[in-house]
């Protein structure tokens, strides 16, 4: 076989050849890099700039109106961050500022900027299209972030996930006993509750009452247990209904009633350490069965209309940033807030009962499914006939 020379490379070849294979891709990669930190520092700066003249415009309105229920000591906080936007706080329950809002609007007055209720009232707002949508006023970088907070995500309460933001929510420890009648050790799971020798010896807070629902909504969307286990409570354990939580607690501690299904197992907890013999079931022992999550009185909305729109941006962001989350879970002193959902900050200070733990299946109790208490309504008049 007759070997056919091959033409020598021209000098320079080699290079030309390692520059189309790997030098012109690699700086074709450079170039789109540098362009897309560009890009990335253009939309940081142009956020920048939008959140200064956010602040500023809302320092021109100069006040920021809002309609809560609970505590005020994050409020403080933020004014003393923006001494120029005065912080107007009404003080009601939720039934109270829902009657106002609806009264006042049928008015024709649009007075709050920044609505902070529990689910219910929300839900009411968000149906009467008294709202404007979150998403659109989260300016700060860190609060658009959803991967700061639980499960990776912002949490919602209304259908259209944009309107009611949970900002915090805790452990619902629903179970209180005597512990002179009942061994906590013995209640591993909520089918223990259905021992032939606690028939007639349990009591739940009405949930056709106000404030009353969480324990029964907890039971009834929690797919290990359902209506059906509800029913055997009734059928089975005897179960009781009261509408007087005070009247349950000292069913409790006097053993006439020695396990609560409560609502306010606070309530538990202050009687104990005034000496009285009640315990609370720390939730996470039943944990096979499901724990459930609480967010009542935890959800910021903004109100629609609002006088002060610049300074709700405000409030609102900062409210939200990691910053005044802090302030939720510490409001004052070394005195323990709400667990705030942002899952960036400490925790370690809290109380255990208000800890979410780690690879527990926790059943959220918000969302328009849970608000609509037809179902349990339906269910517990159908069993107390």
């Amino acid at each position: 076989m007759t070997n056919i020379p091959r033409p020598p490379l021209k000098k320079g070849g080699n290079r030309g050849i390692l520059f189309a294979c790997f030098i012109a891709p690699l700086a074709i990669l450079l170039t789109m890099l540098v362009a897309a930190q560009a890009r990335g520092a253009e939309t940081a700066a142009t956020s920048d700039s939008e959140w200064e003249r956010t602040v500023k415009a809302a320092e021109q309105e100069g006040q920021v109106n809002v309609y809560k229920i609970a505590s005020d000591s994050e409020w403080q906080a933020f004014q003393k961050k923006y001494p120029k936007i005065k912080v107007n706080i009404t003080h009601a329950t939720a039934a109270q500022h829902l009657q106002r809002i609806m009264a006042e609007r049928r008015a024709g007055k649009y007075l709050p900027d920044v609505i902070r209720l529990g689910g219910g009232t929300s839900t009411s707002l968000f149906k009467a299209k008294a709202l404007d949508p979150i998403g659109p006023a989260m300016l700060l970088p860190e609060v658009r972030d959803a991967t700061k907070w639980f499960e990776g995500r912002h949490h919602y309460n209304d259908i259209e996930n944009q309107y009611v933001f949970i900002y915090a929510a805790f452990p619902l420890h629903l179970l209180g006993y005597n512990p002179k009648i009942v061994d906590g050790n013995s209640l591993k799971g909520y089918a223990d509750l259905l021992d032939p020798k606690w028939k007639g010896k349990i009591t739940l807070k009405d949930p056709r009452d106000p404030g009353g629902a969480s324990p029964l909504l907890f039971l009834y969307y929690n797919p290990q247990l359902g209506a059906d286990f509800i029913k055997k409570l009734f059928t089975v354990s005897g179960l009781t209904l009261i509408r007087n939580e005070g009247q349950q607690l000292d069913w409790v501690a006097s053993g006439k009633y020695p396990i609560a299904i409560t609502a306010k197992p606070e309530q538990l907890e202050s009687a104990k350490s005034k000496g009285l013999p009640v315990e609370v079931l720390d939730a996470h022992i039943m944990k096979k069965d499901g724990v459930g999550l609480e967010a009542g009185g935890t959800m910021v909305a903004l109100a629609n209309n609002a006088p002060h729109p610049n300074a709700a941006k405000v409030l609102l962001n900062w409210f939200l940033s990691r910053e005044g989350q802090m302030a939720v879970q510490r409001p004052s002193g070394n005195e323990p807030g709400y667990n705030s959902l942002r899952e960036d900050i400490a925790k370690d200070f809290l109380p255990s009962w208000a800890q979410r733990q780690k690879g527990t299946n926790y059943v959220r109790l918000w969302g328009p499914a849970v608000w609509d208490r037809t179902a349990i309504t339906d269910l517990v008049n159908e069993m107390a006939k």
